[in-house]
């Protein structure tokens, strides 16, 4: 500026946006007196430019906490634009295409259910006729609820929890019970990777380490079963395979009881803190990095599954187990069922009841009668904890069977993910117009037909099994774990280049469950920032969120990689017993029981909360709370919100007209 002024005749004023600017020359120019405007016109521009771009050309000559023009000029620039960054509220984000989407969904609700429990249970309720029942719930109840969950995220743009305190504030405690039952299967339902993440690494080797009975682990009545024709006295009532003490021994190391926990399993938190830091790195940017992560852990087990299906197809013996699969006894659809069994007529409840009375159904799946094989710490999730029917083998084998309308109902709620407060979430990050109704029947009908061609490639391995050990398929057919950890591995034994047939399938299973776990980890989040916005929605805020959740789910889990591997396995209707031998106390029965109705009692206890909370008479209270609120569009299509009375719940006013 001192150089300008020297240009200037002394006196000639300079007004900049910031004010008036006096030159004061020490060397008076007059001949340039007859130019002053032209000099006043050049003075300005340039100490606009100054004035705006003080750093452009790489310096600033302004001197940092001086006052220039009655302004202060900051200690450090950078700092106040980083705070209001921090401070700023982020948008909530969307998905970037429709297939991201598609393909999140077909994560979550195409998982190990489908491979392990649909082929299992096709075939113990009567093959071919077991569809029957399946396809009347599909089209009654799952595409039905499915939808409900999926449009009501779209519609309120909210996770689980507010989406409903949106809708319905009465029934806001129904997004609290789906919330807990996602937090208890953020605990357990990863232990299932750990598990396949660890036979997964003991599979590369040139023998399979479940393949014979010389390691340190065995035990003296091992004996290999692998061939009919084998020499070994398999009569003994003692006498266990390689597989299953692999399992036991190996693996879970399991300890006489409950009661005693024994020692951690440090192979298996290795294997578990692996899969949880898969699992929050593939969600830690939110949509943005989930939606690129599931075009290959969504599409990679489908060609793991084509190569399996492929390979057991072509086996011998293979055909007989397709049969078994398919082949349709009609008569089960007329079996009895017994009193003491849970029942649910799930197609007269409304969809709000049915997420409150099938809540632990949707987490706790009744199965096969009484497990061949261990069932390890997540039975009740992945269908090996039953709900007991039969006591001894003596019993009439009729009144065993579990009724086929009960299985087929609850494997539909079950495989897809309804009630967890999972497809609200996902929805929610849908635009506005999108056709989620499209999308809701085209992702049954995919889940289904997932479920039903994994049953011959499932069935078609246990057939040549079962012709290689001169036995029956059903007394090779498993379910839930017993199938991924004993009966499988068992099979993949027999094959040429076993442990490259180990690799596939576990890797399949590890892809299958790895994407169901952090879409539900995504669910809660979501959640918990959309009720708290303000909190979470801001700069490194949310990674910081899933992180937190990562880590205590983590040191949750690691109780159930001790010695004493069942804590979960503690819900039944009668007392719980493994192997047919050890019966579980009765405060485990009464734990089960607590961590079922941890999530029931959060429905009416939020409509009690509620109306004892607000103000007027009870029929003004109940209005209040089955209203939507007022930010939600008034009308399809329109995409505007109706007329602003107050913040919170409409006036009781204008009830009539919004309701």
């Amino acid at each position: 500026m001192h150089a300008l002024c020297a240009l200037l005749p002394a006196g000639i004023s300079v007004r900049s946006k910031r004010g008036t600017v006096q030159c004061v020359c020490t060397r008076p120019l007059p001949s340039l007196a007859s130019h002053s405007p032209n000099f006043c016109l050049v003075a300005w521009l340039v100490l606009n430019i100054m004035e705006e771009t003080p750093s452009e050309g790489g310096m600033d000559y302004r001197v940092p906490g001086a006052v220039s023009n009655g302004e202060t000029v900051p200690a450090y620039p950078g700092m106040e634009k980083e705070k209001e960054e921090e401070d700023q509220t982020l948008e909530r984000g969307q998905w970037n295409n429709k297939l991201e989407y598609v393909l999140s969904v077909a994560g979550e609700i195409i998982g190990l259910g489908n491979v392990w429990r649909f082929p299992y249970l096709c075939y113990k309720n009567g093959g071919g006729a077991f569809f029957i029942p399946y396809l009347i719930f599909l089209f009654t109840c799952g595409i039905p609820v499915f939808f409900l969950e999926t449009a009501l995220g779209q519609y309120t743009s909210q996770g689980g929890v507010t989406a409903w305190r949106r809708i319905c504030p009465l029934f806001e405690g129904i997004g609290y019970a789906s919330q807990v039952i996602v937090v208890l299967l953020n605990f357990y339902y990863i232990i299932v990777l750990a598990w396949a993440l660890f036979y997964l690494f003991s599979s590369f080797t040139i023998d399979l380490p479940w393949g014979s009975c010389d390691h340190e682990w065995n035990t003296g009545n091992c004996m290999e079963l692998q061939k009919a024709n084998s020499t070994l006295n398999v009569t003994s009532e003692n006498a266990t395979s390689p597989v299953i003490e692999f399992w036991e021994r190996r693996v879970l190391k399991i300890s006489d009881g409950i009661q005693h926990l024994g020692s951690l399993r440090w192979e298996l938190a290795l294997c578990l803190l692996l899969a949880w830091i898969i699992c929050y790195f593939c969600i830690w940017k939110g949509v943005k990095s989930t939606g690129k992560v599931v075009y290959f852990t969504a599409t990679f087990p489908y060609l793991m599954l084509v190569v399996l299906l492929i390979r057991g197809v072509s086996l011998p013996g293979a055909s007989q187990g397709i049969l078994f699969y398919l082949y349709p006894d009609l008569s089960r659809l007329g079996d009895p069922q017994k009193t003491h069994q849970l029942s649910v007529c799930a197609c007269t409840l409304s969809s709000l009841y049915i997420k409150a009375a099938l809540s632990m159904m949707a987490c706790f799946p009744p199965g096969p009668a009484v497990p061949k094989a261990p069932a390890g710490a997540v039975p009740l999730l992945l269908g090996a904890g039953k709900l007991r029917r039969c006591q001894g083998p003596a019993e009439d084998p009729q009144l065993c069977r579990h009724p086929v309308w009960m299985d087929a109902g609850t494997q539909i709620f079950f495989s897809y993910a309804i009630c967890l407060g999972c497809l609200t979430a996902l929805g929610s990050y849908n635009k506005y117009h999108n056709n989620c109704y499209r999308d809701c029947v085209a992702l049954c009908f995919l889940n289904s037909g997932t479920s039903f061609v994994a049953g011959f490639a499932i069935f078609s391995i246990l057939g040549f099994m079962a012709g290689e050990q001169g036995v029956p398929i059903a007394e090779v057919a498993e379910s839930g774990p017993g199938l991924a950890f004993i009966a499988y591995p068992r099979a993949v034994v027999m094959l040429p280049f076993s442990p490259l047939w180990a690799c596939f399938f576990f890797l399949m299973v590890v892809l299958l469950g790895l994407d169901s776990q952090f879409v539900c980890v995504e669910s809660l989040v979501t959640a918990l920032v959309d009720m708290y916005p303000t909190i979470f929605r801001k700069k490194n805020r949310r990674e910081t969120l899933i992180l937190l959740v990562s880590v205590l789910s983590y040191l949750v889990g690691l109780v159930m990689l001790t010695e004493a591997t069942f804590l979960f396995s503690l819900i039944k209707y009668t007392p719980l017993t493994y192997n047919k031998k050890y019966v579980y106390p009765w405060w485990g029965d009464t734990l089960g029981w607590l961590l079922a109705l941890s999530s029931m009692v959060c429905i009416p206890l939020w409509i009690v909360y509620k109306l004892s909370t607000i103000k007027g008479s009870l029929r003004e209270r109940l209005r209040q709370l089955t209203c939507p609120l007022e930010d939600l569009p008034s009308m399809p299509g329109t995409g505007q919100p109706l007329p602003s009375t107050r913040a919170g719940l409409l006036m009781l006013t204008e009830l009539e007209s919004h309701c």
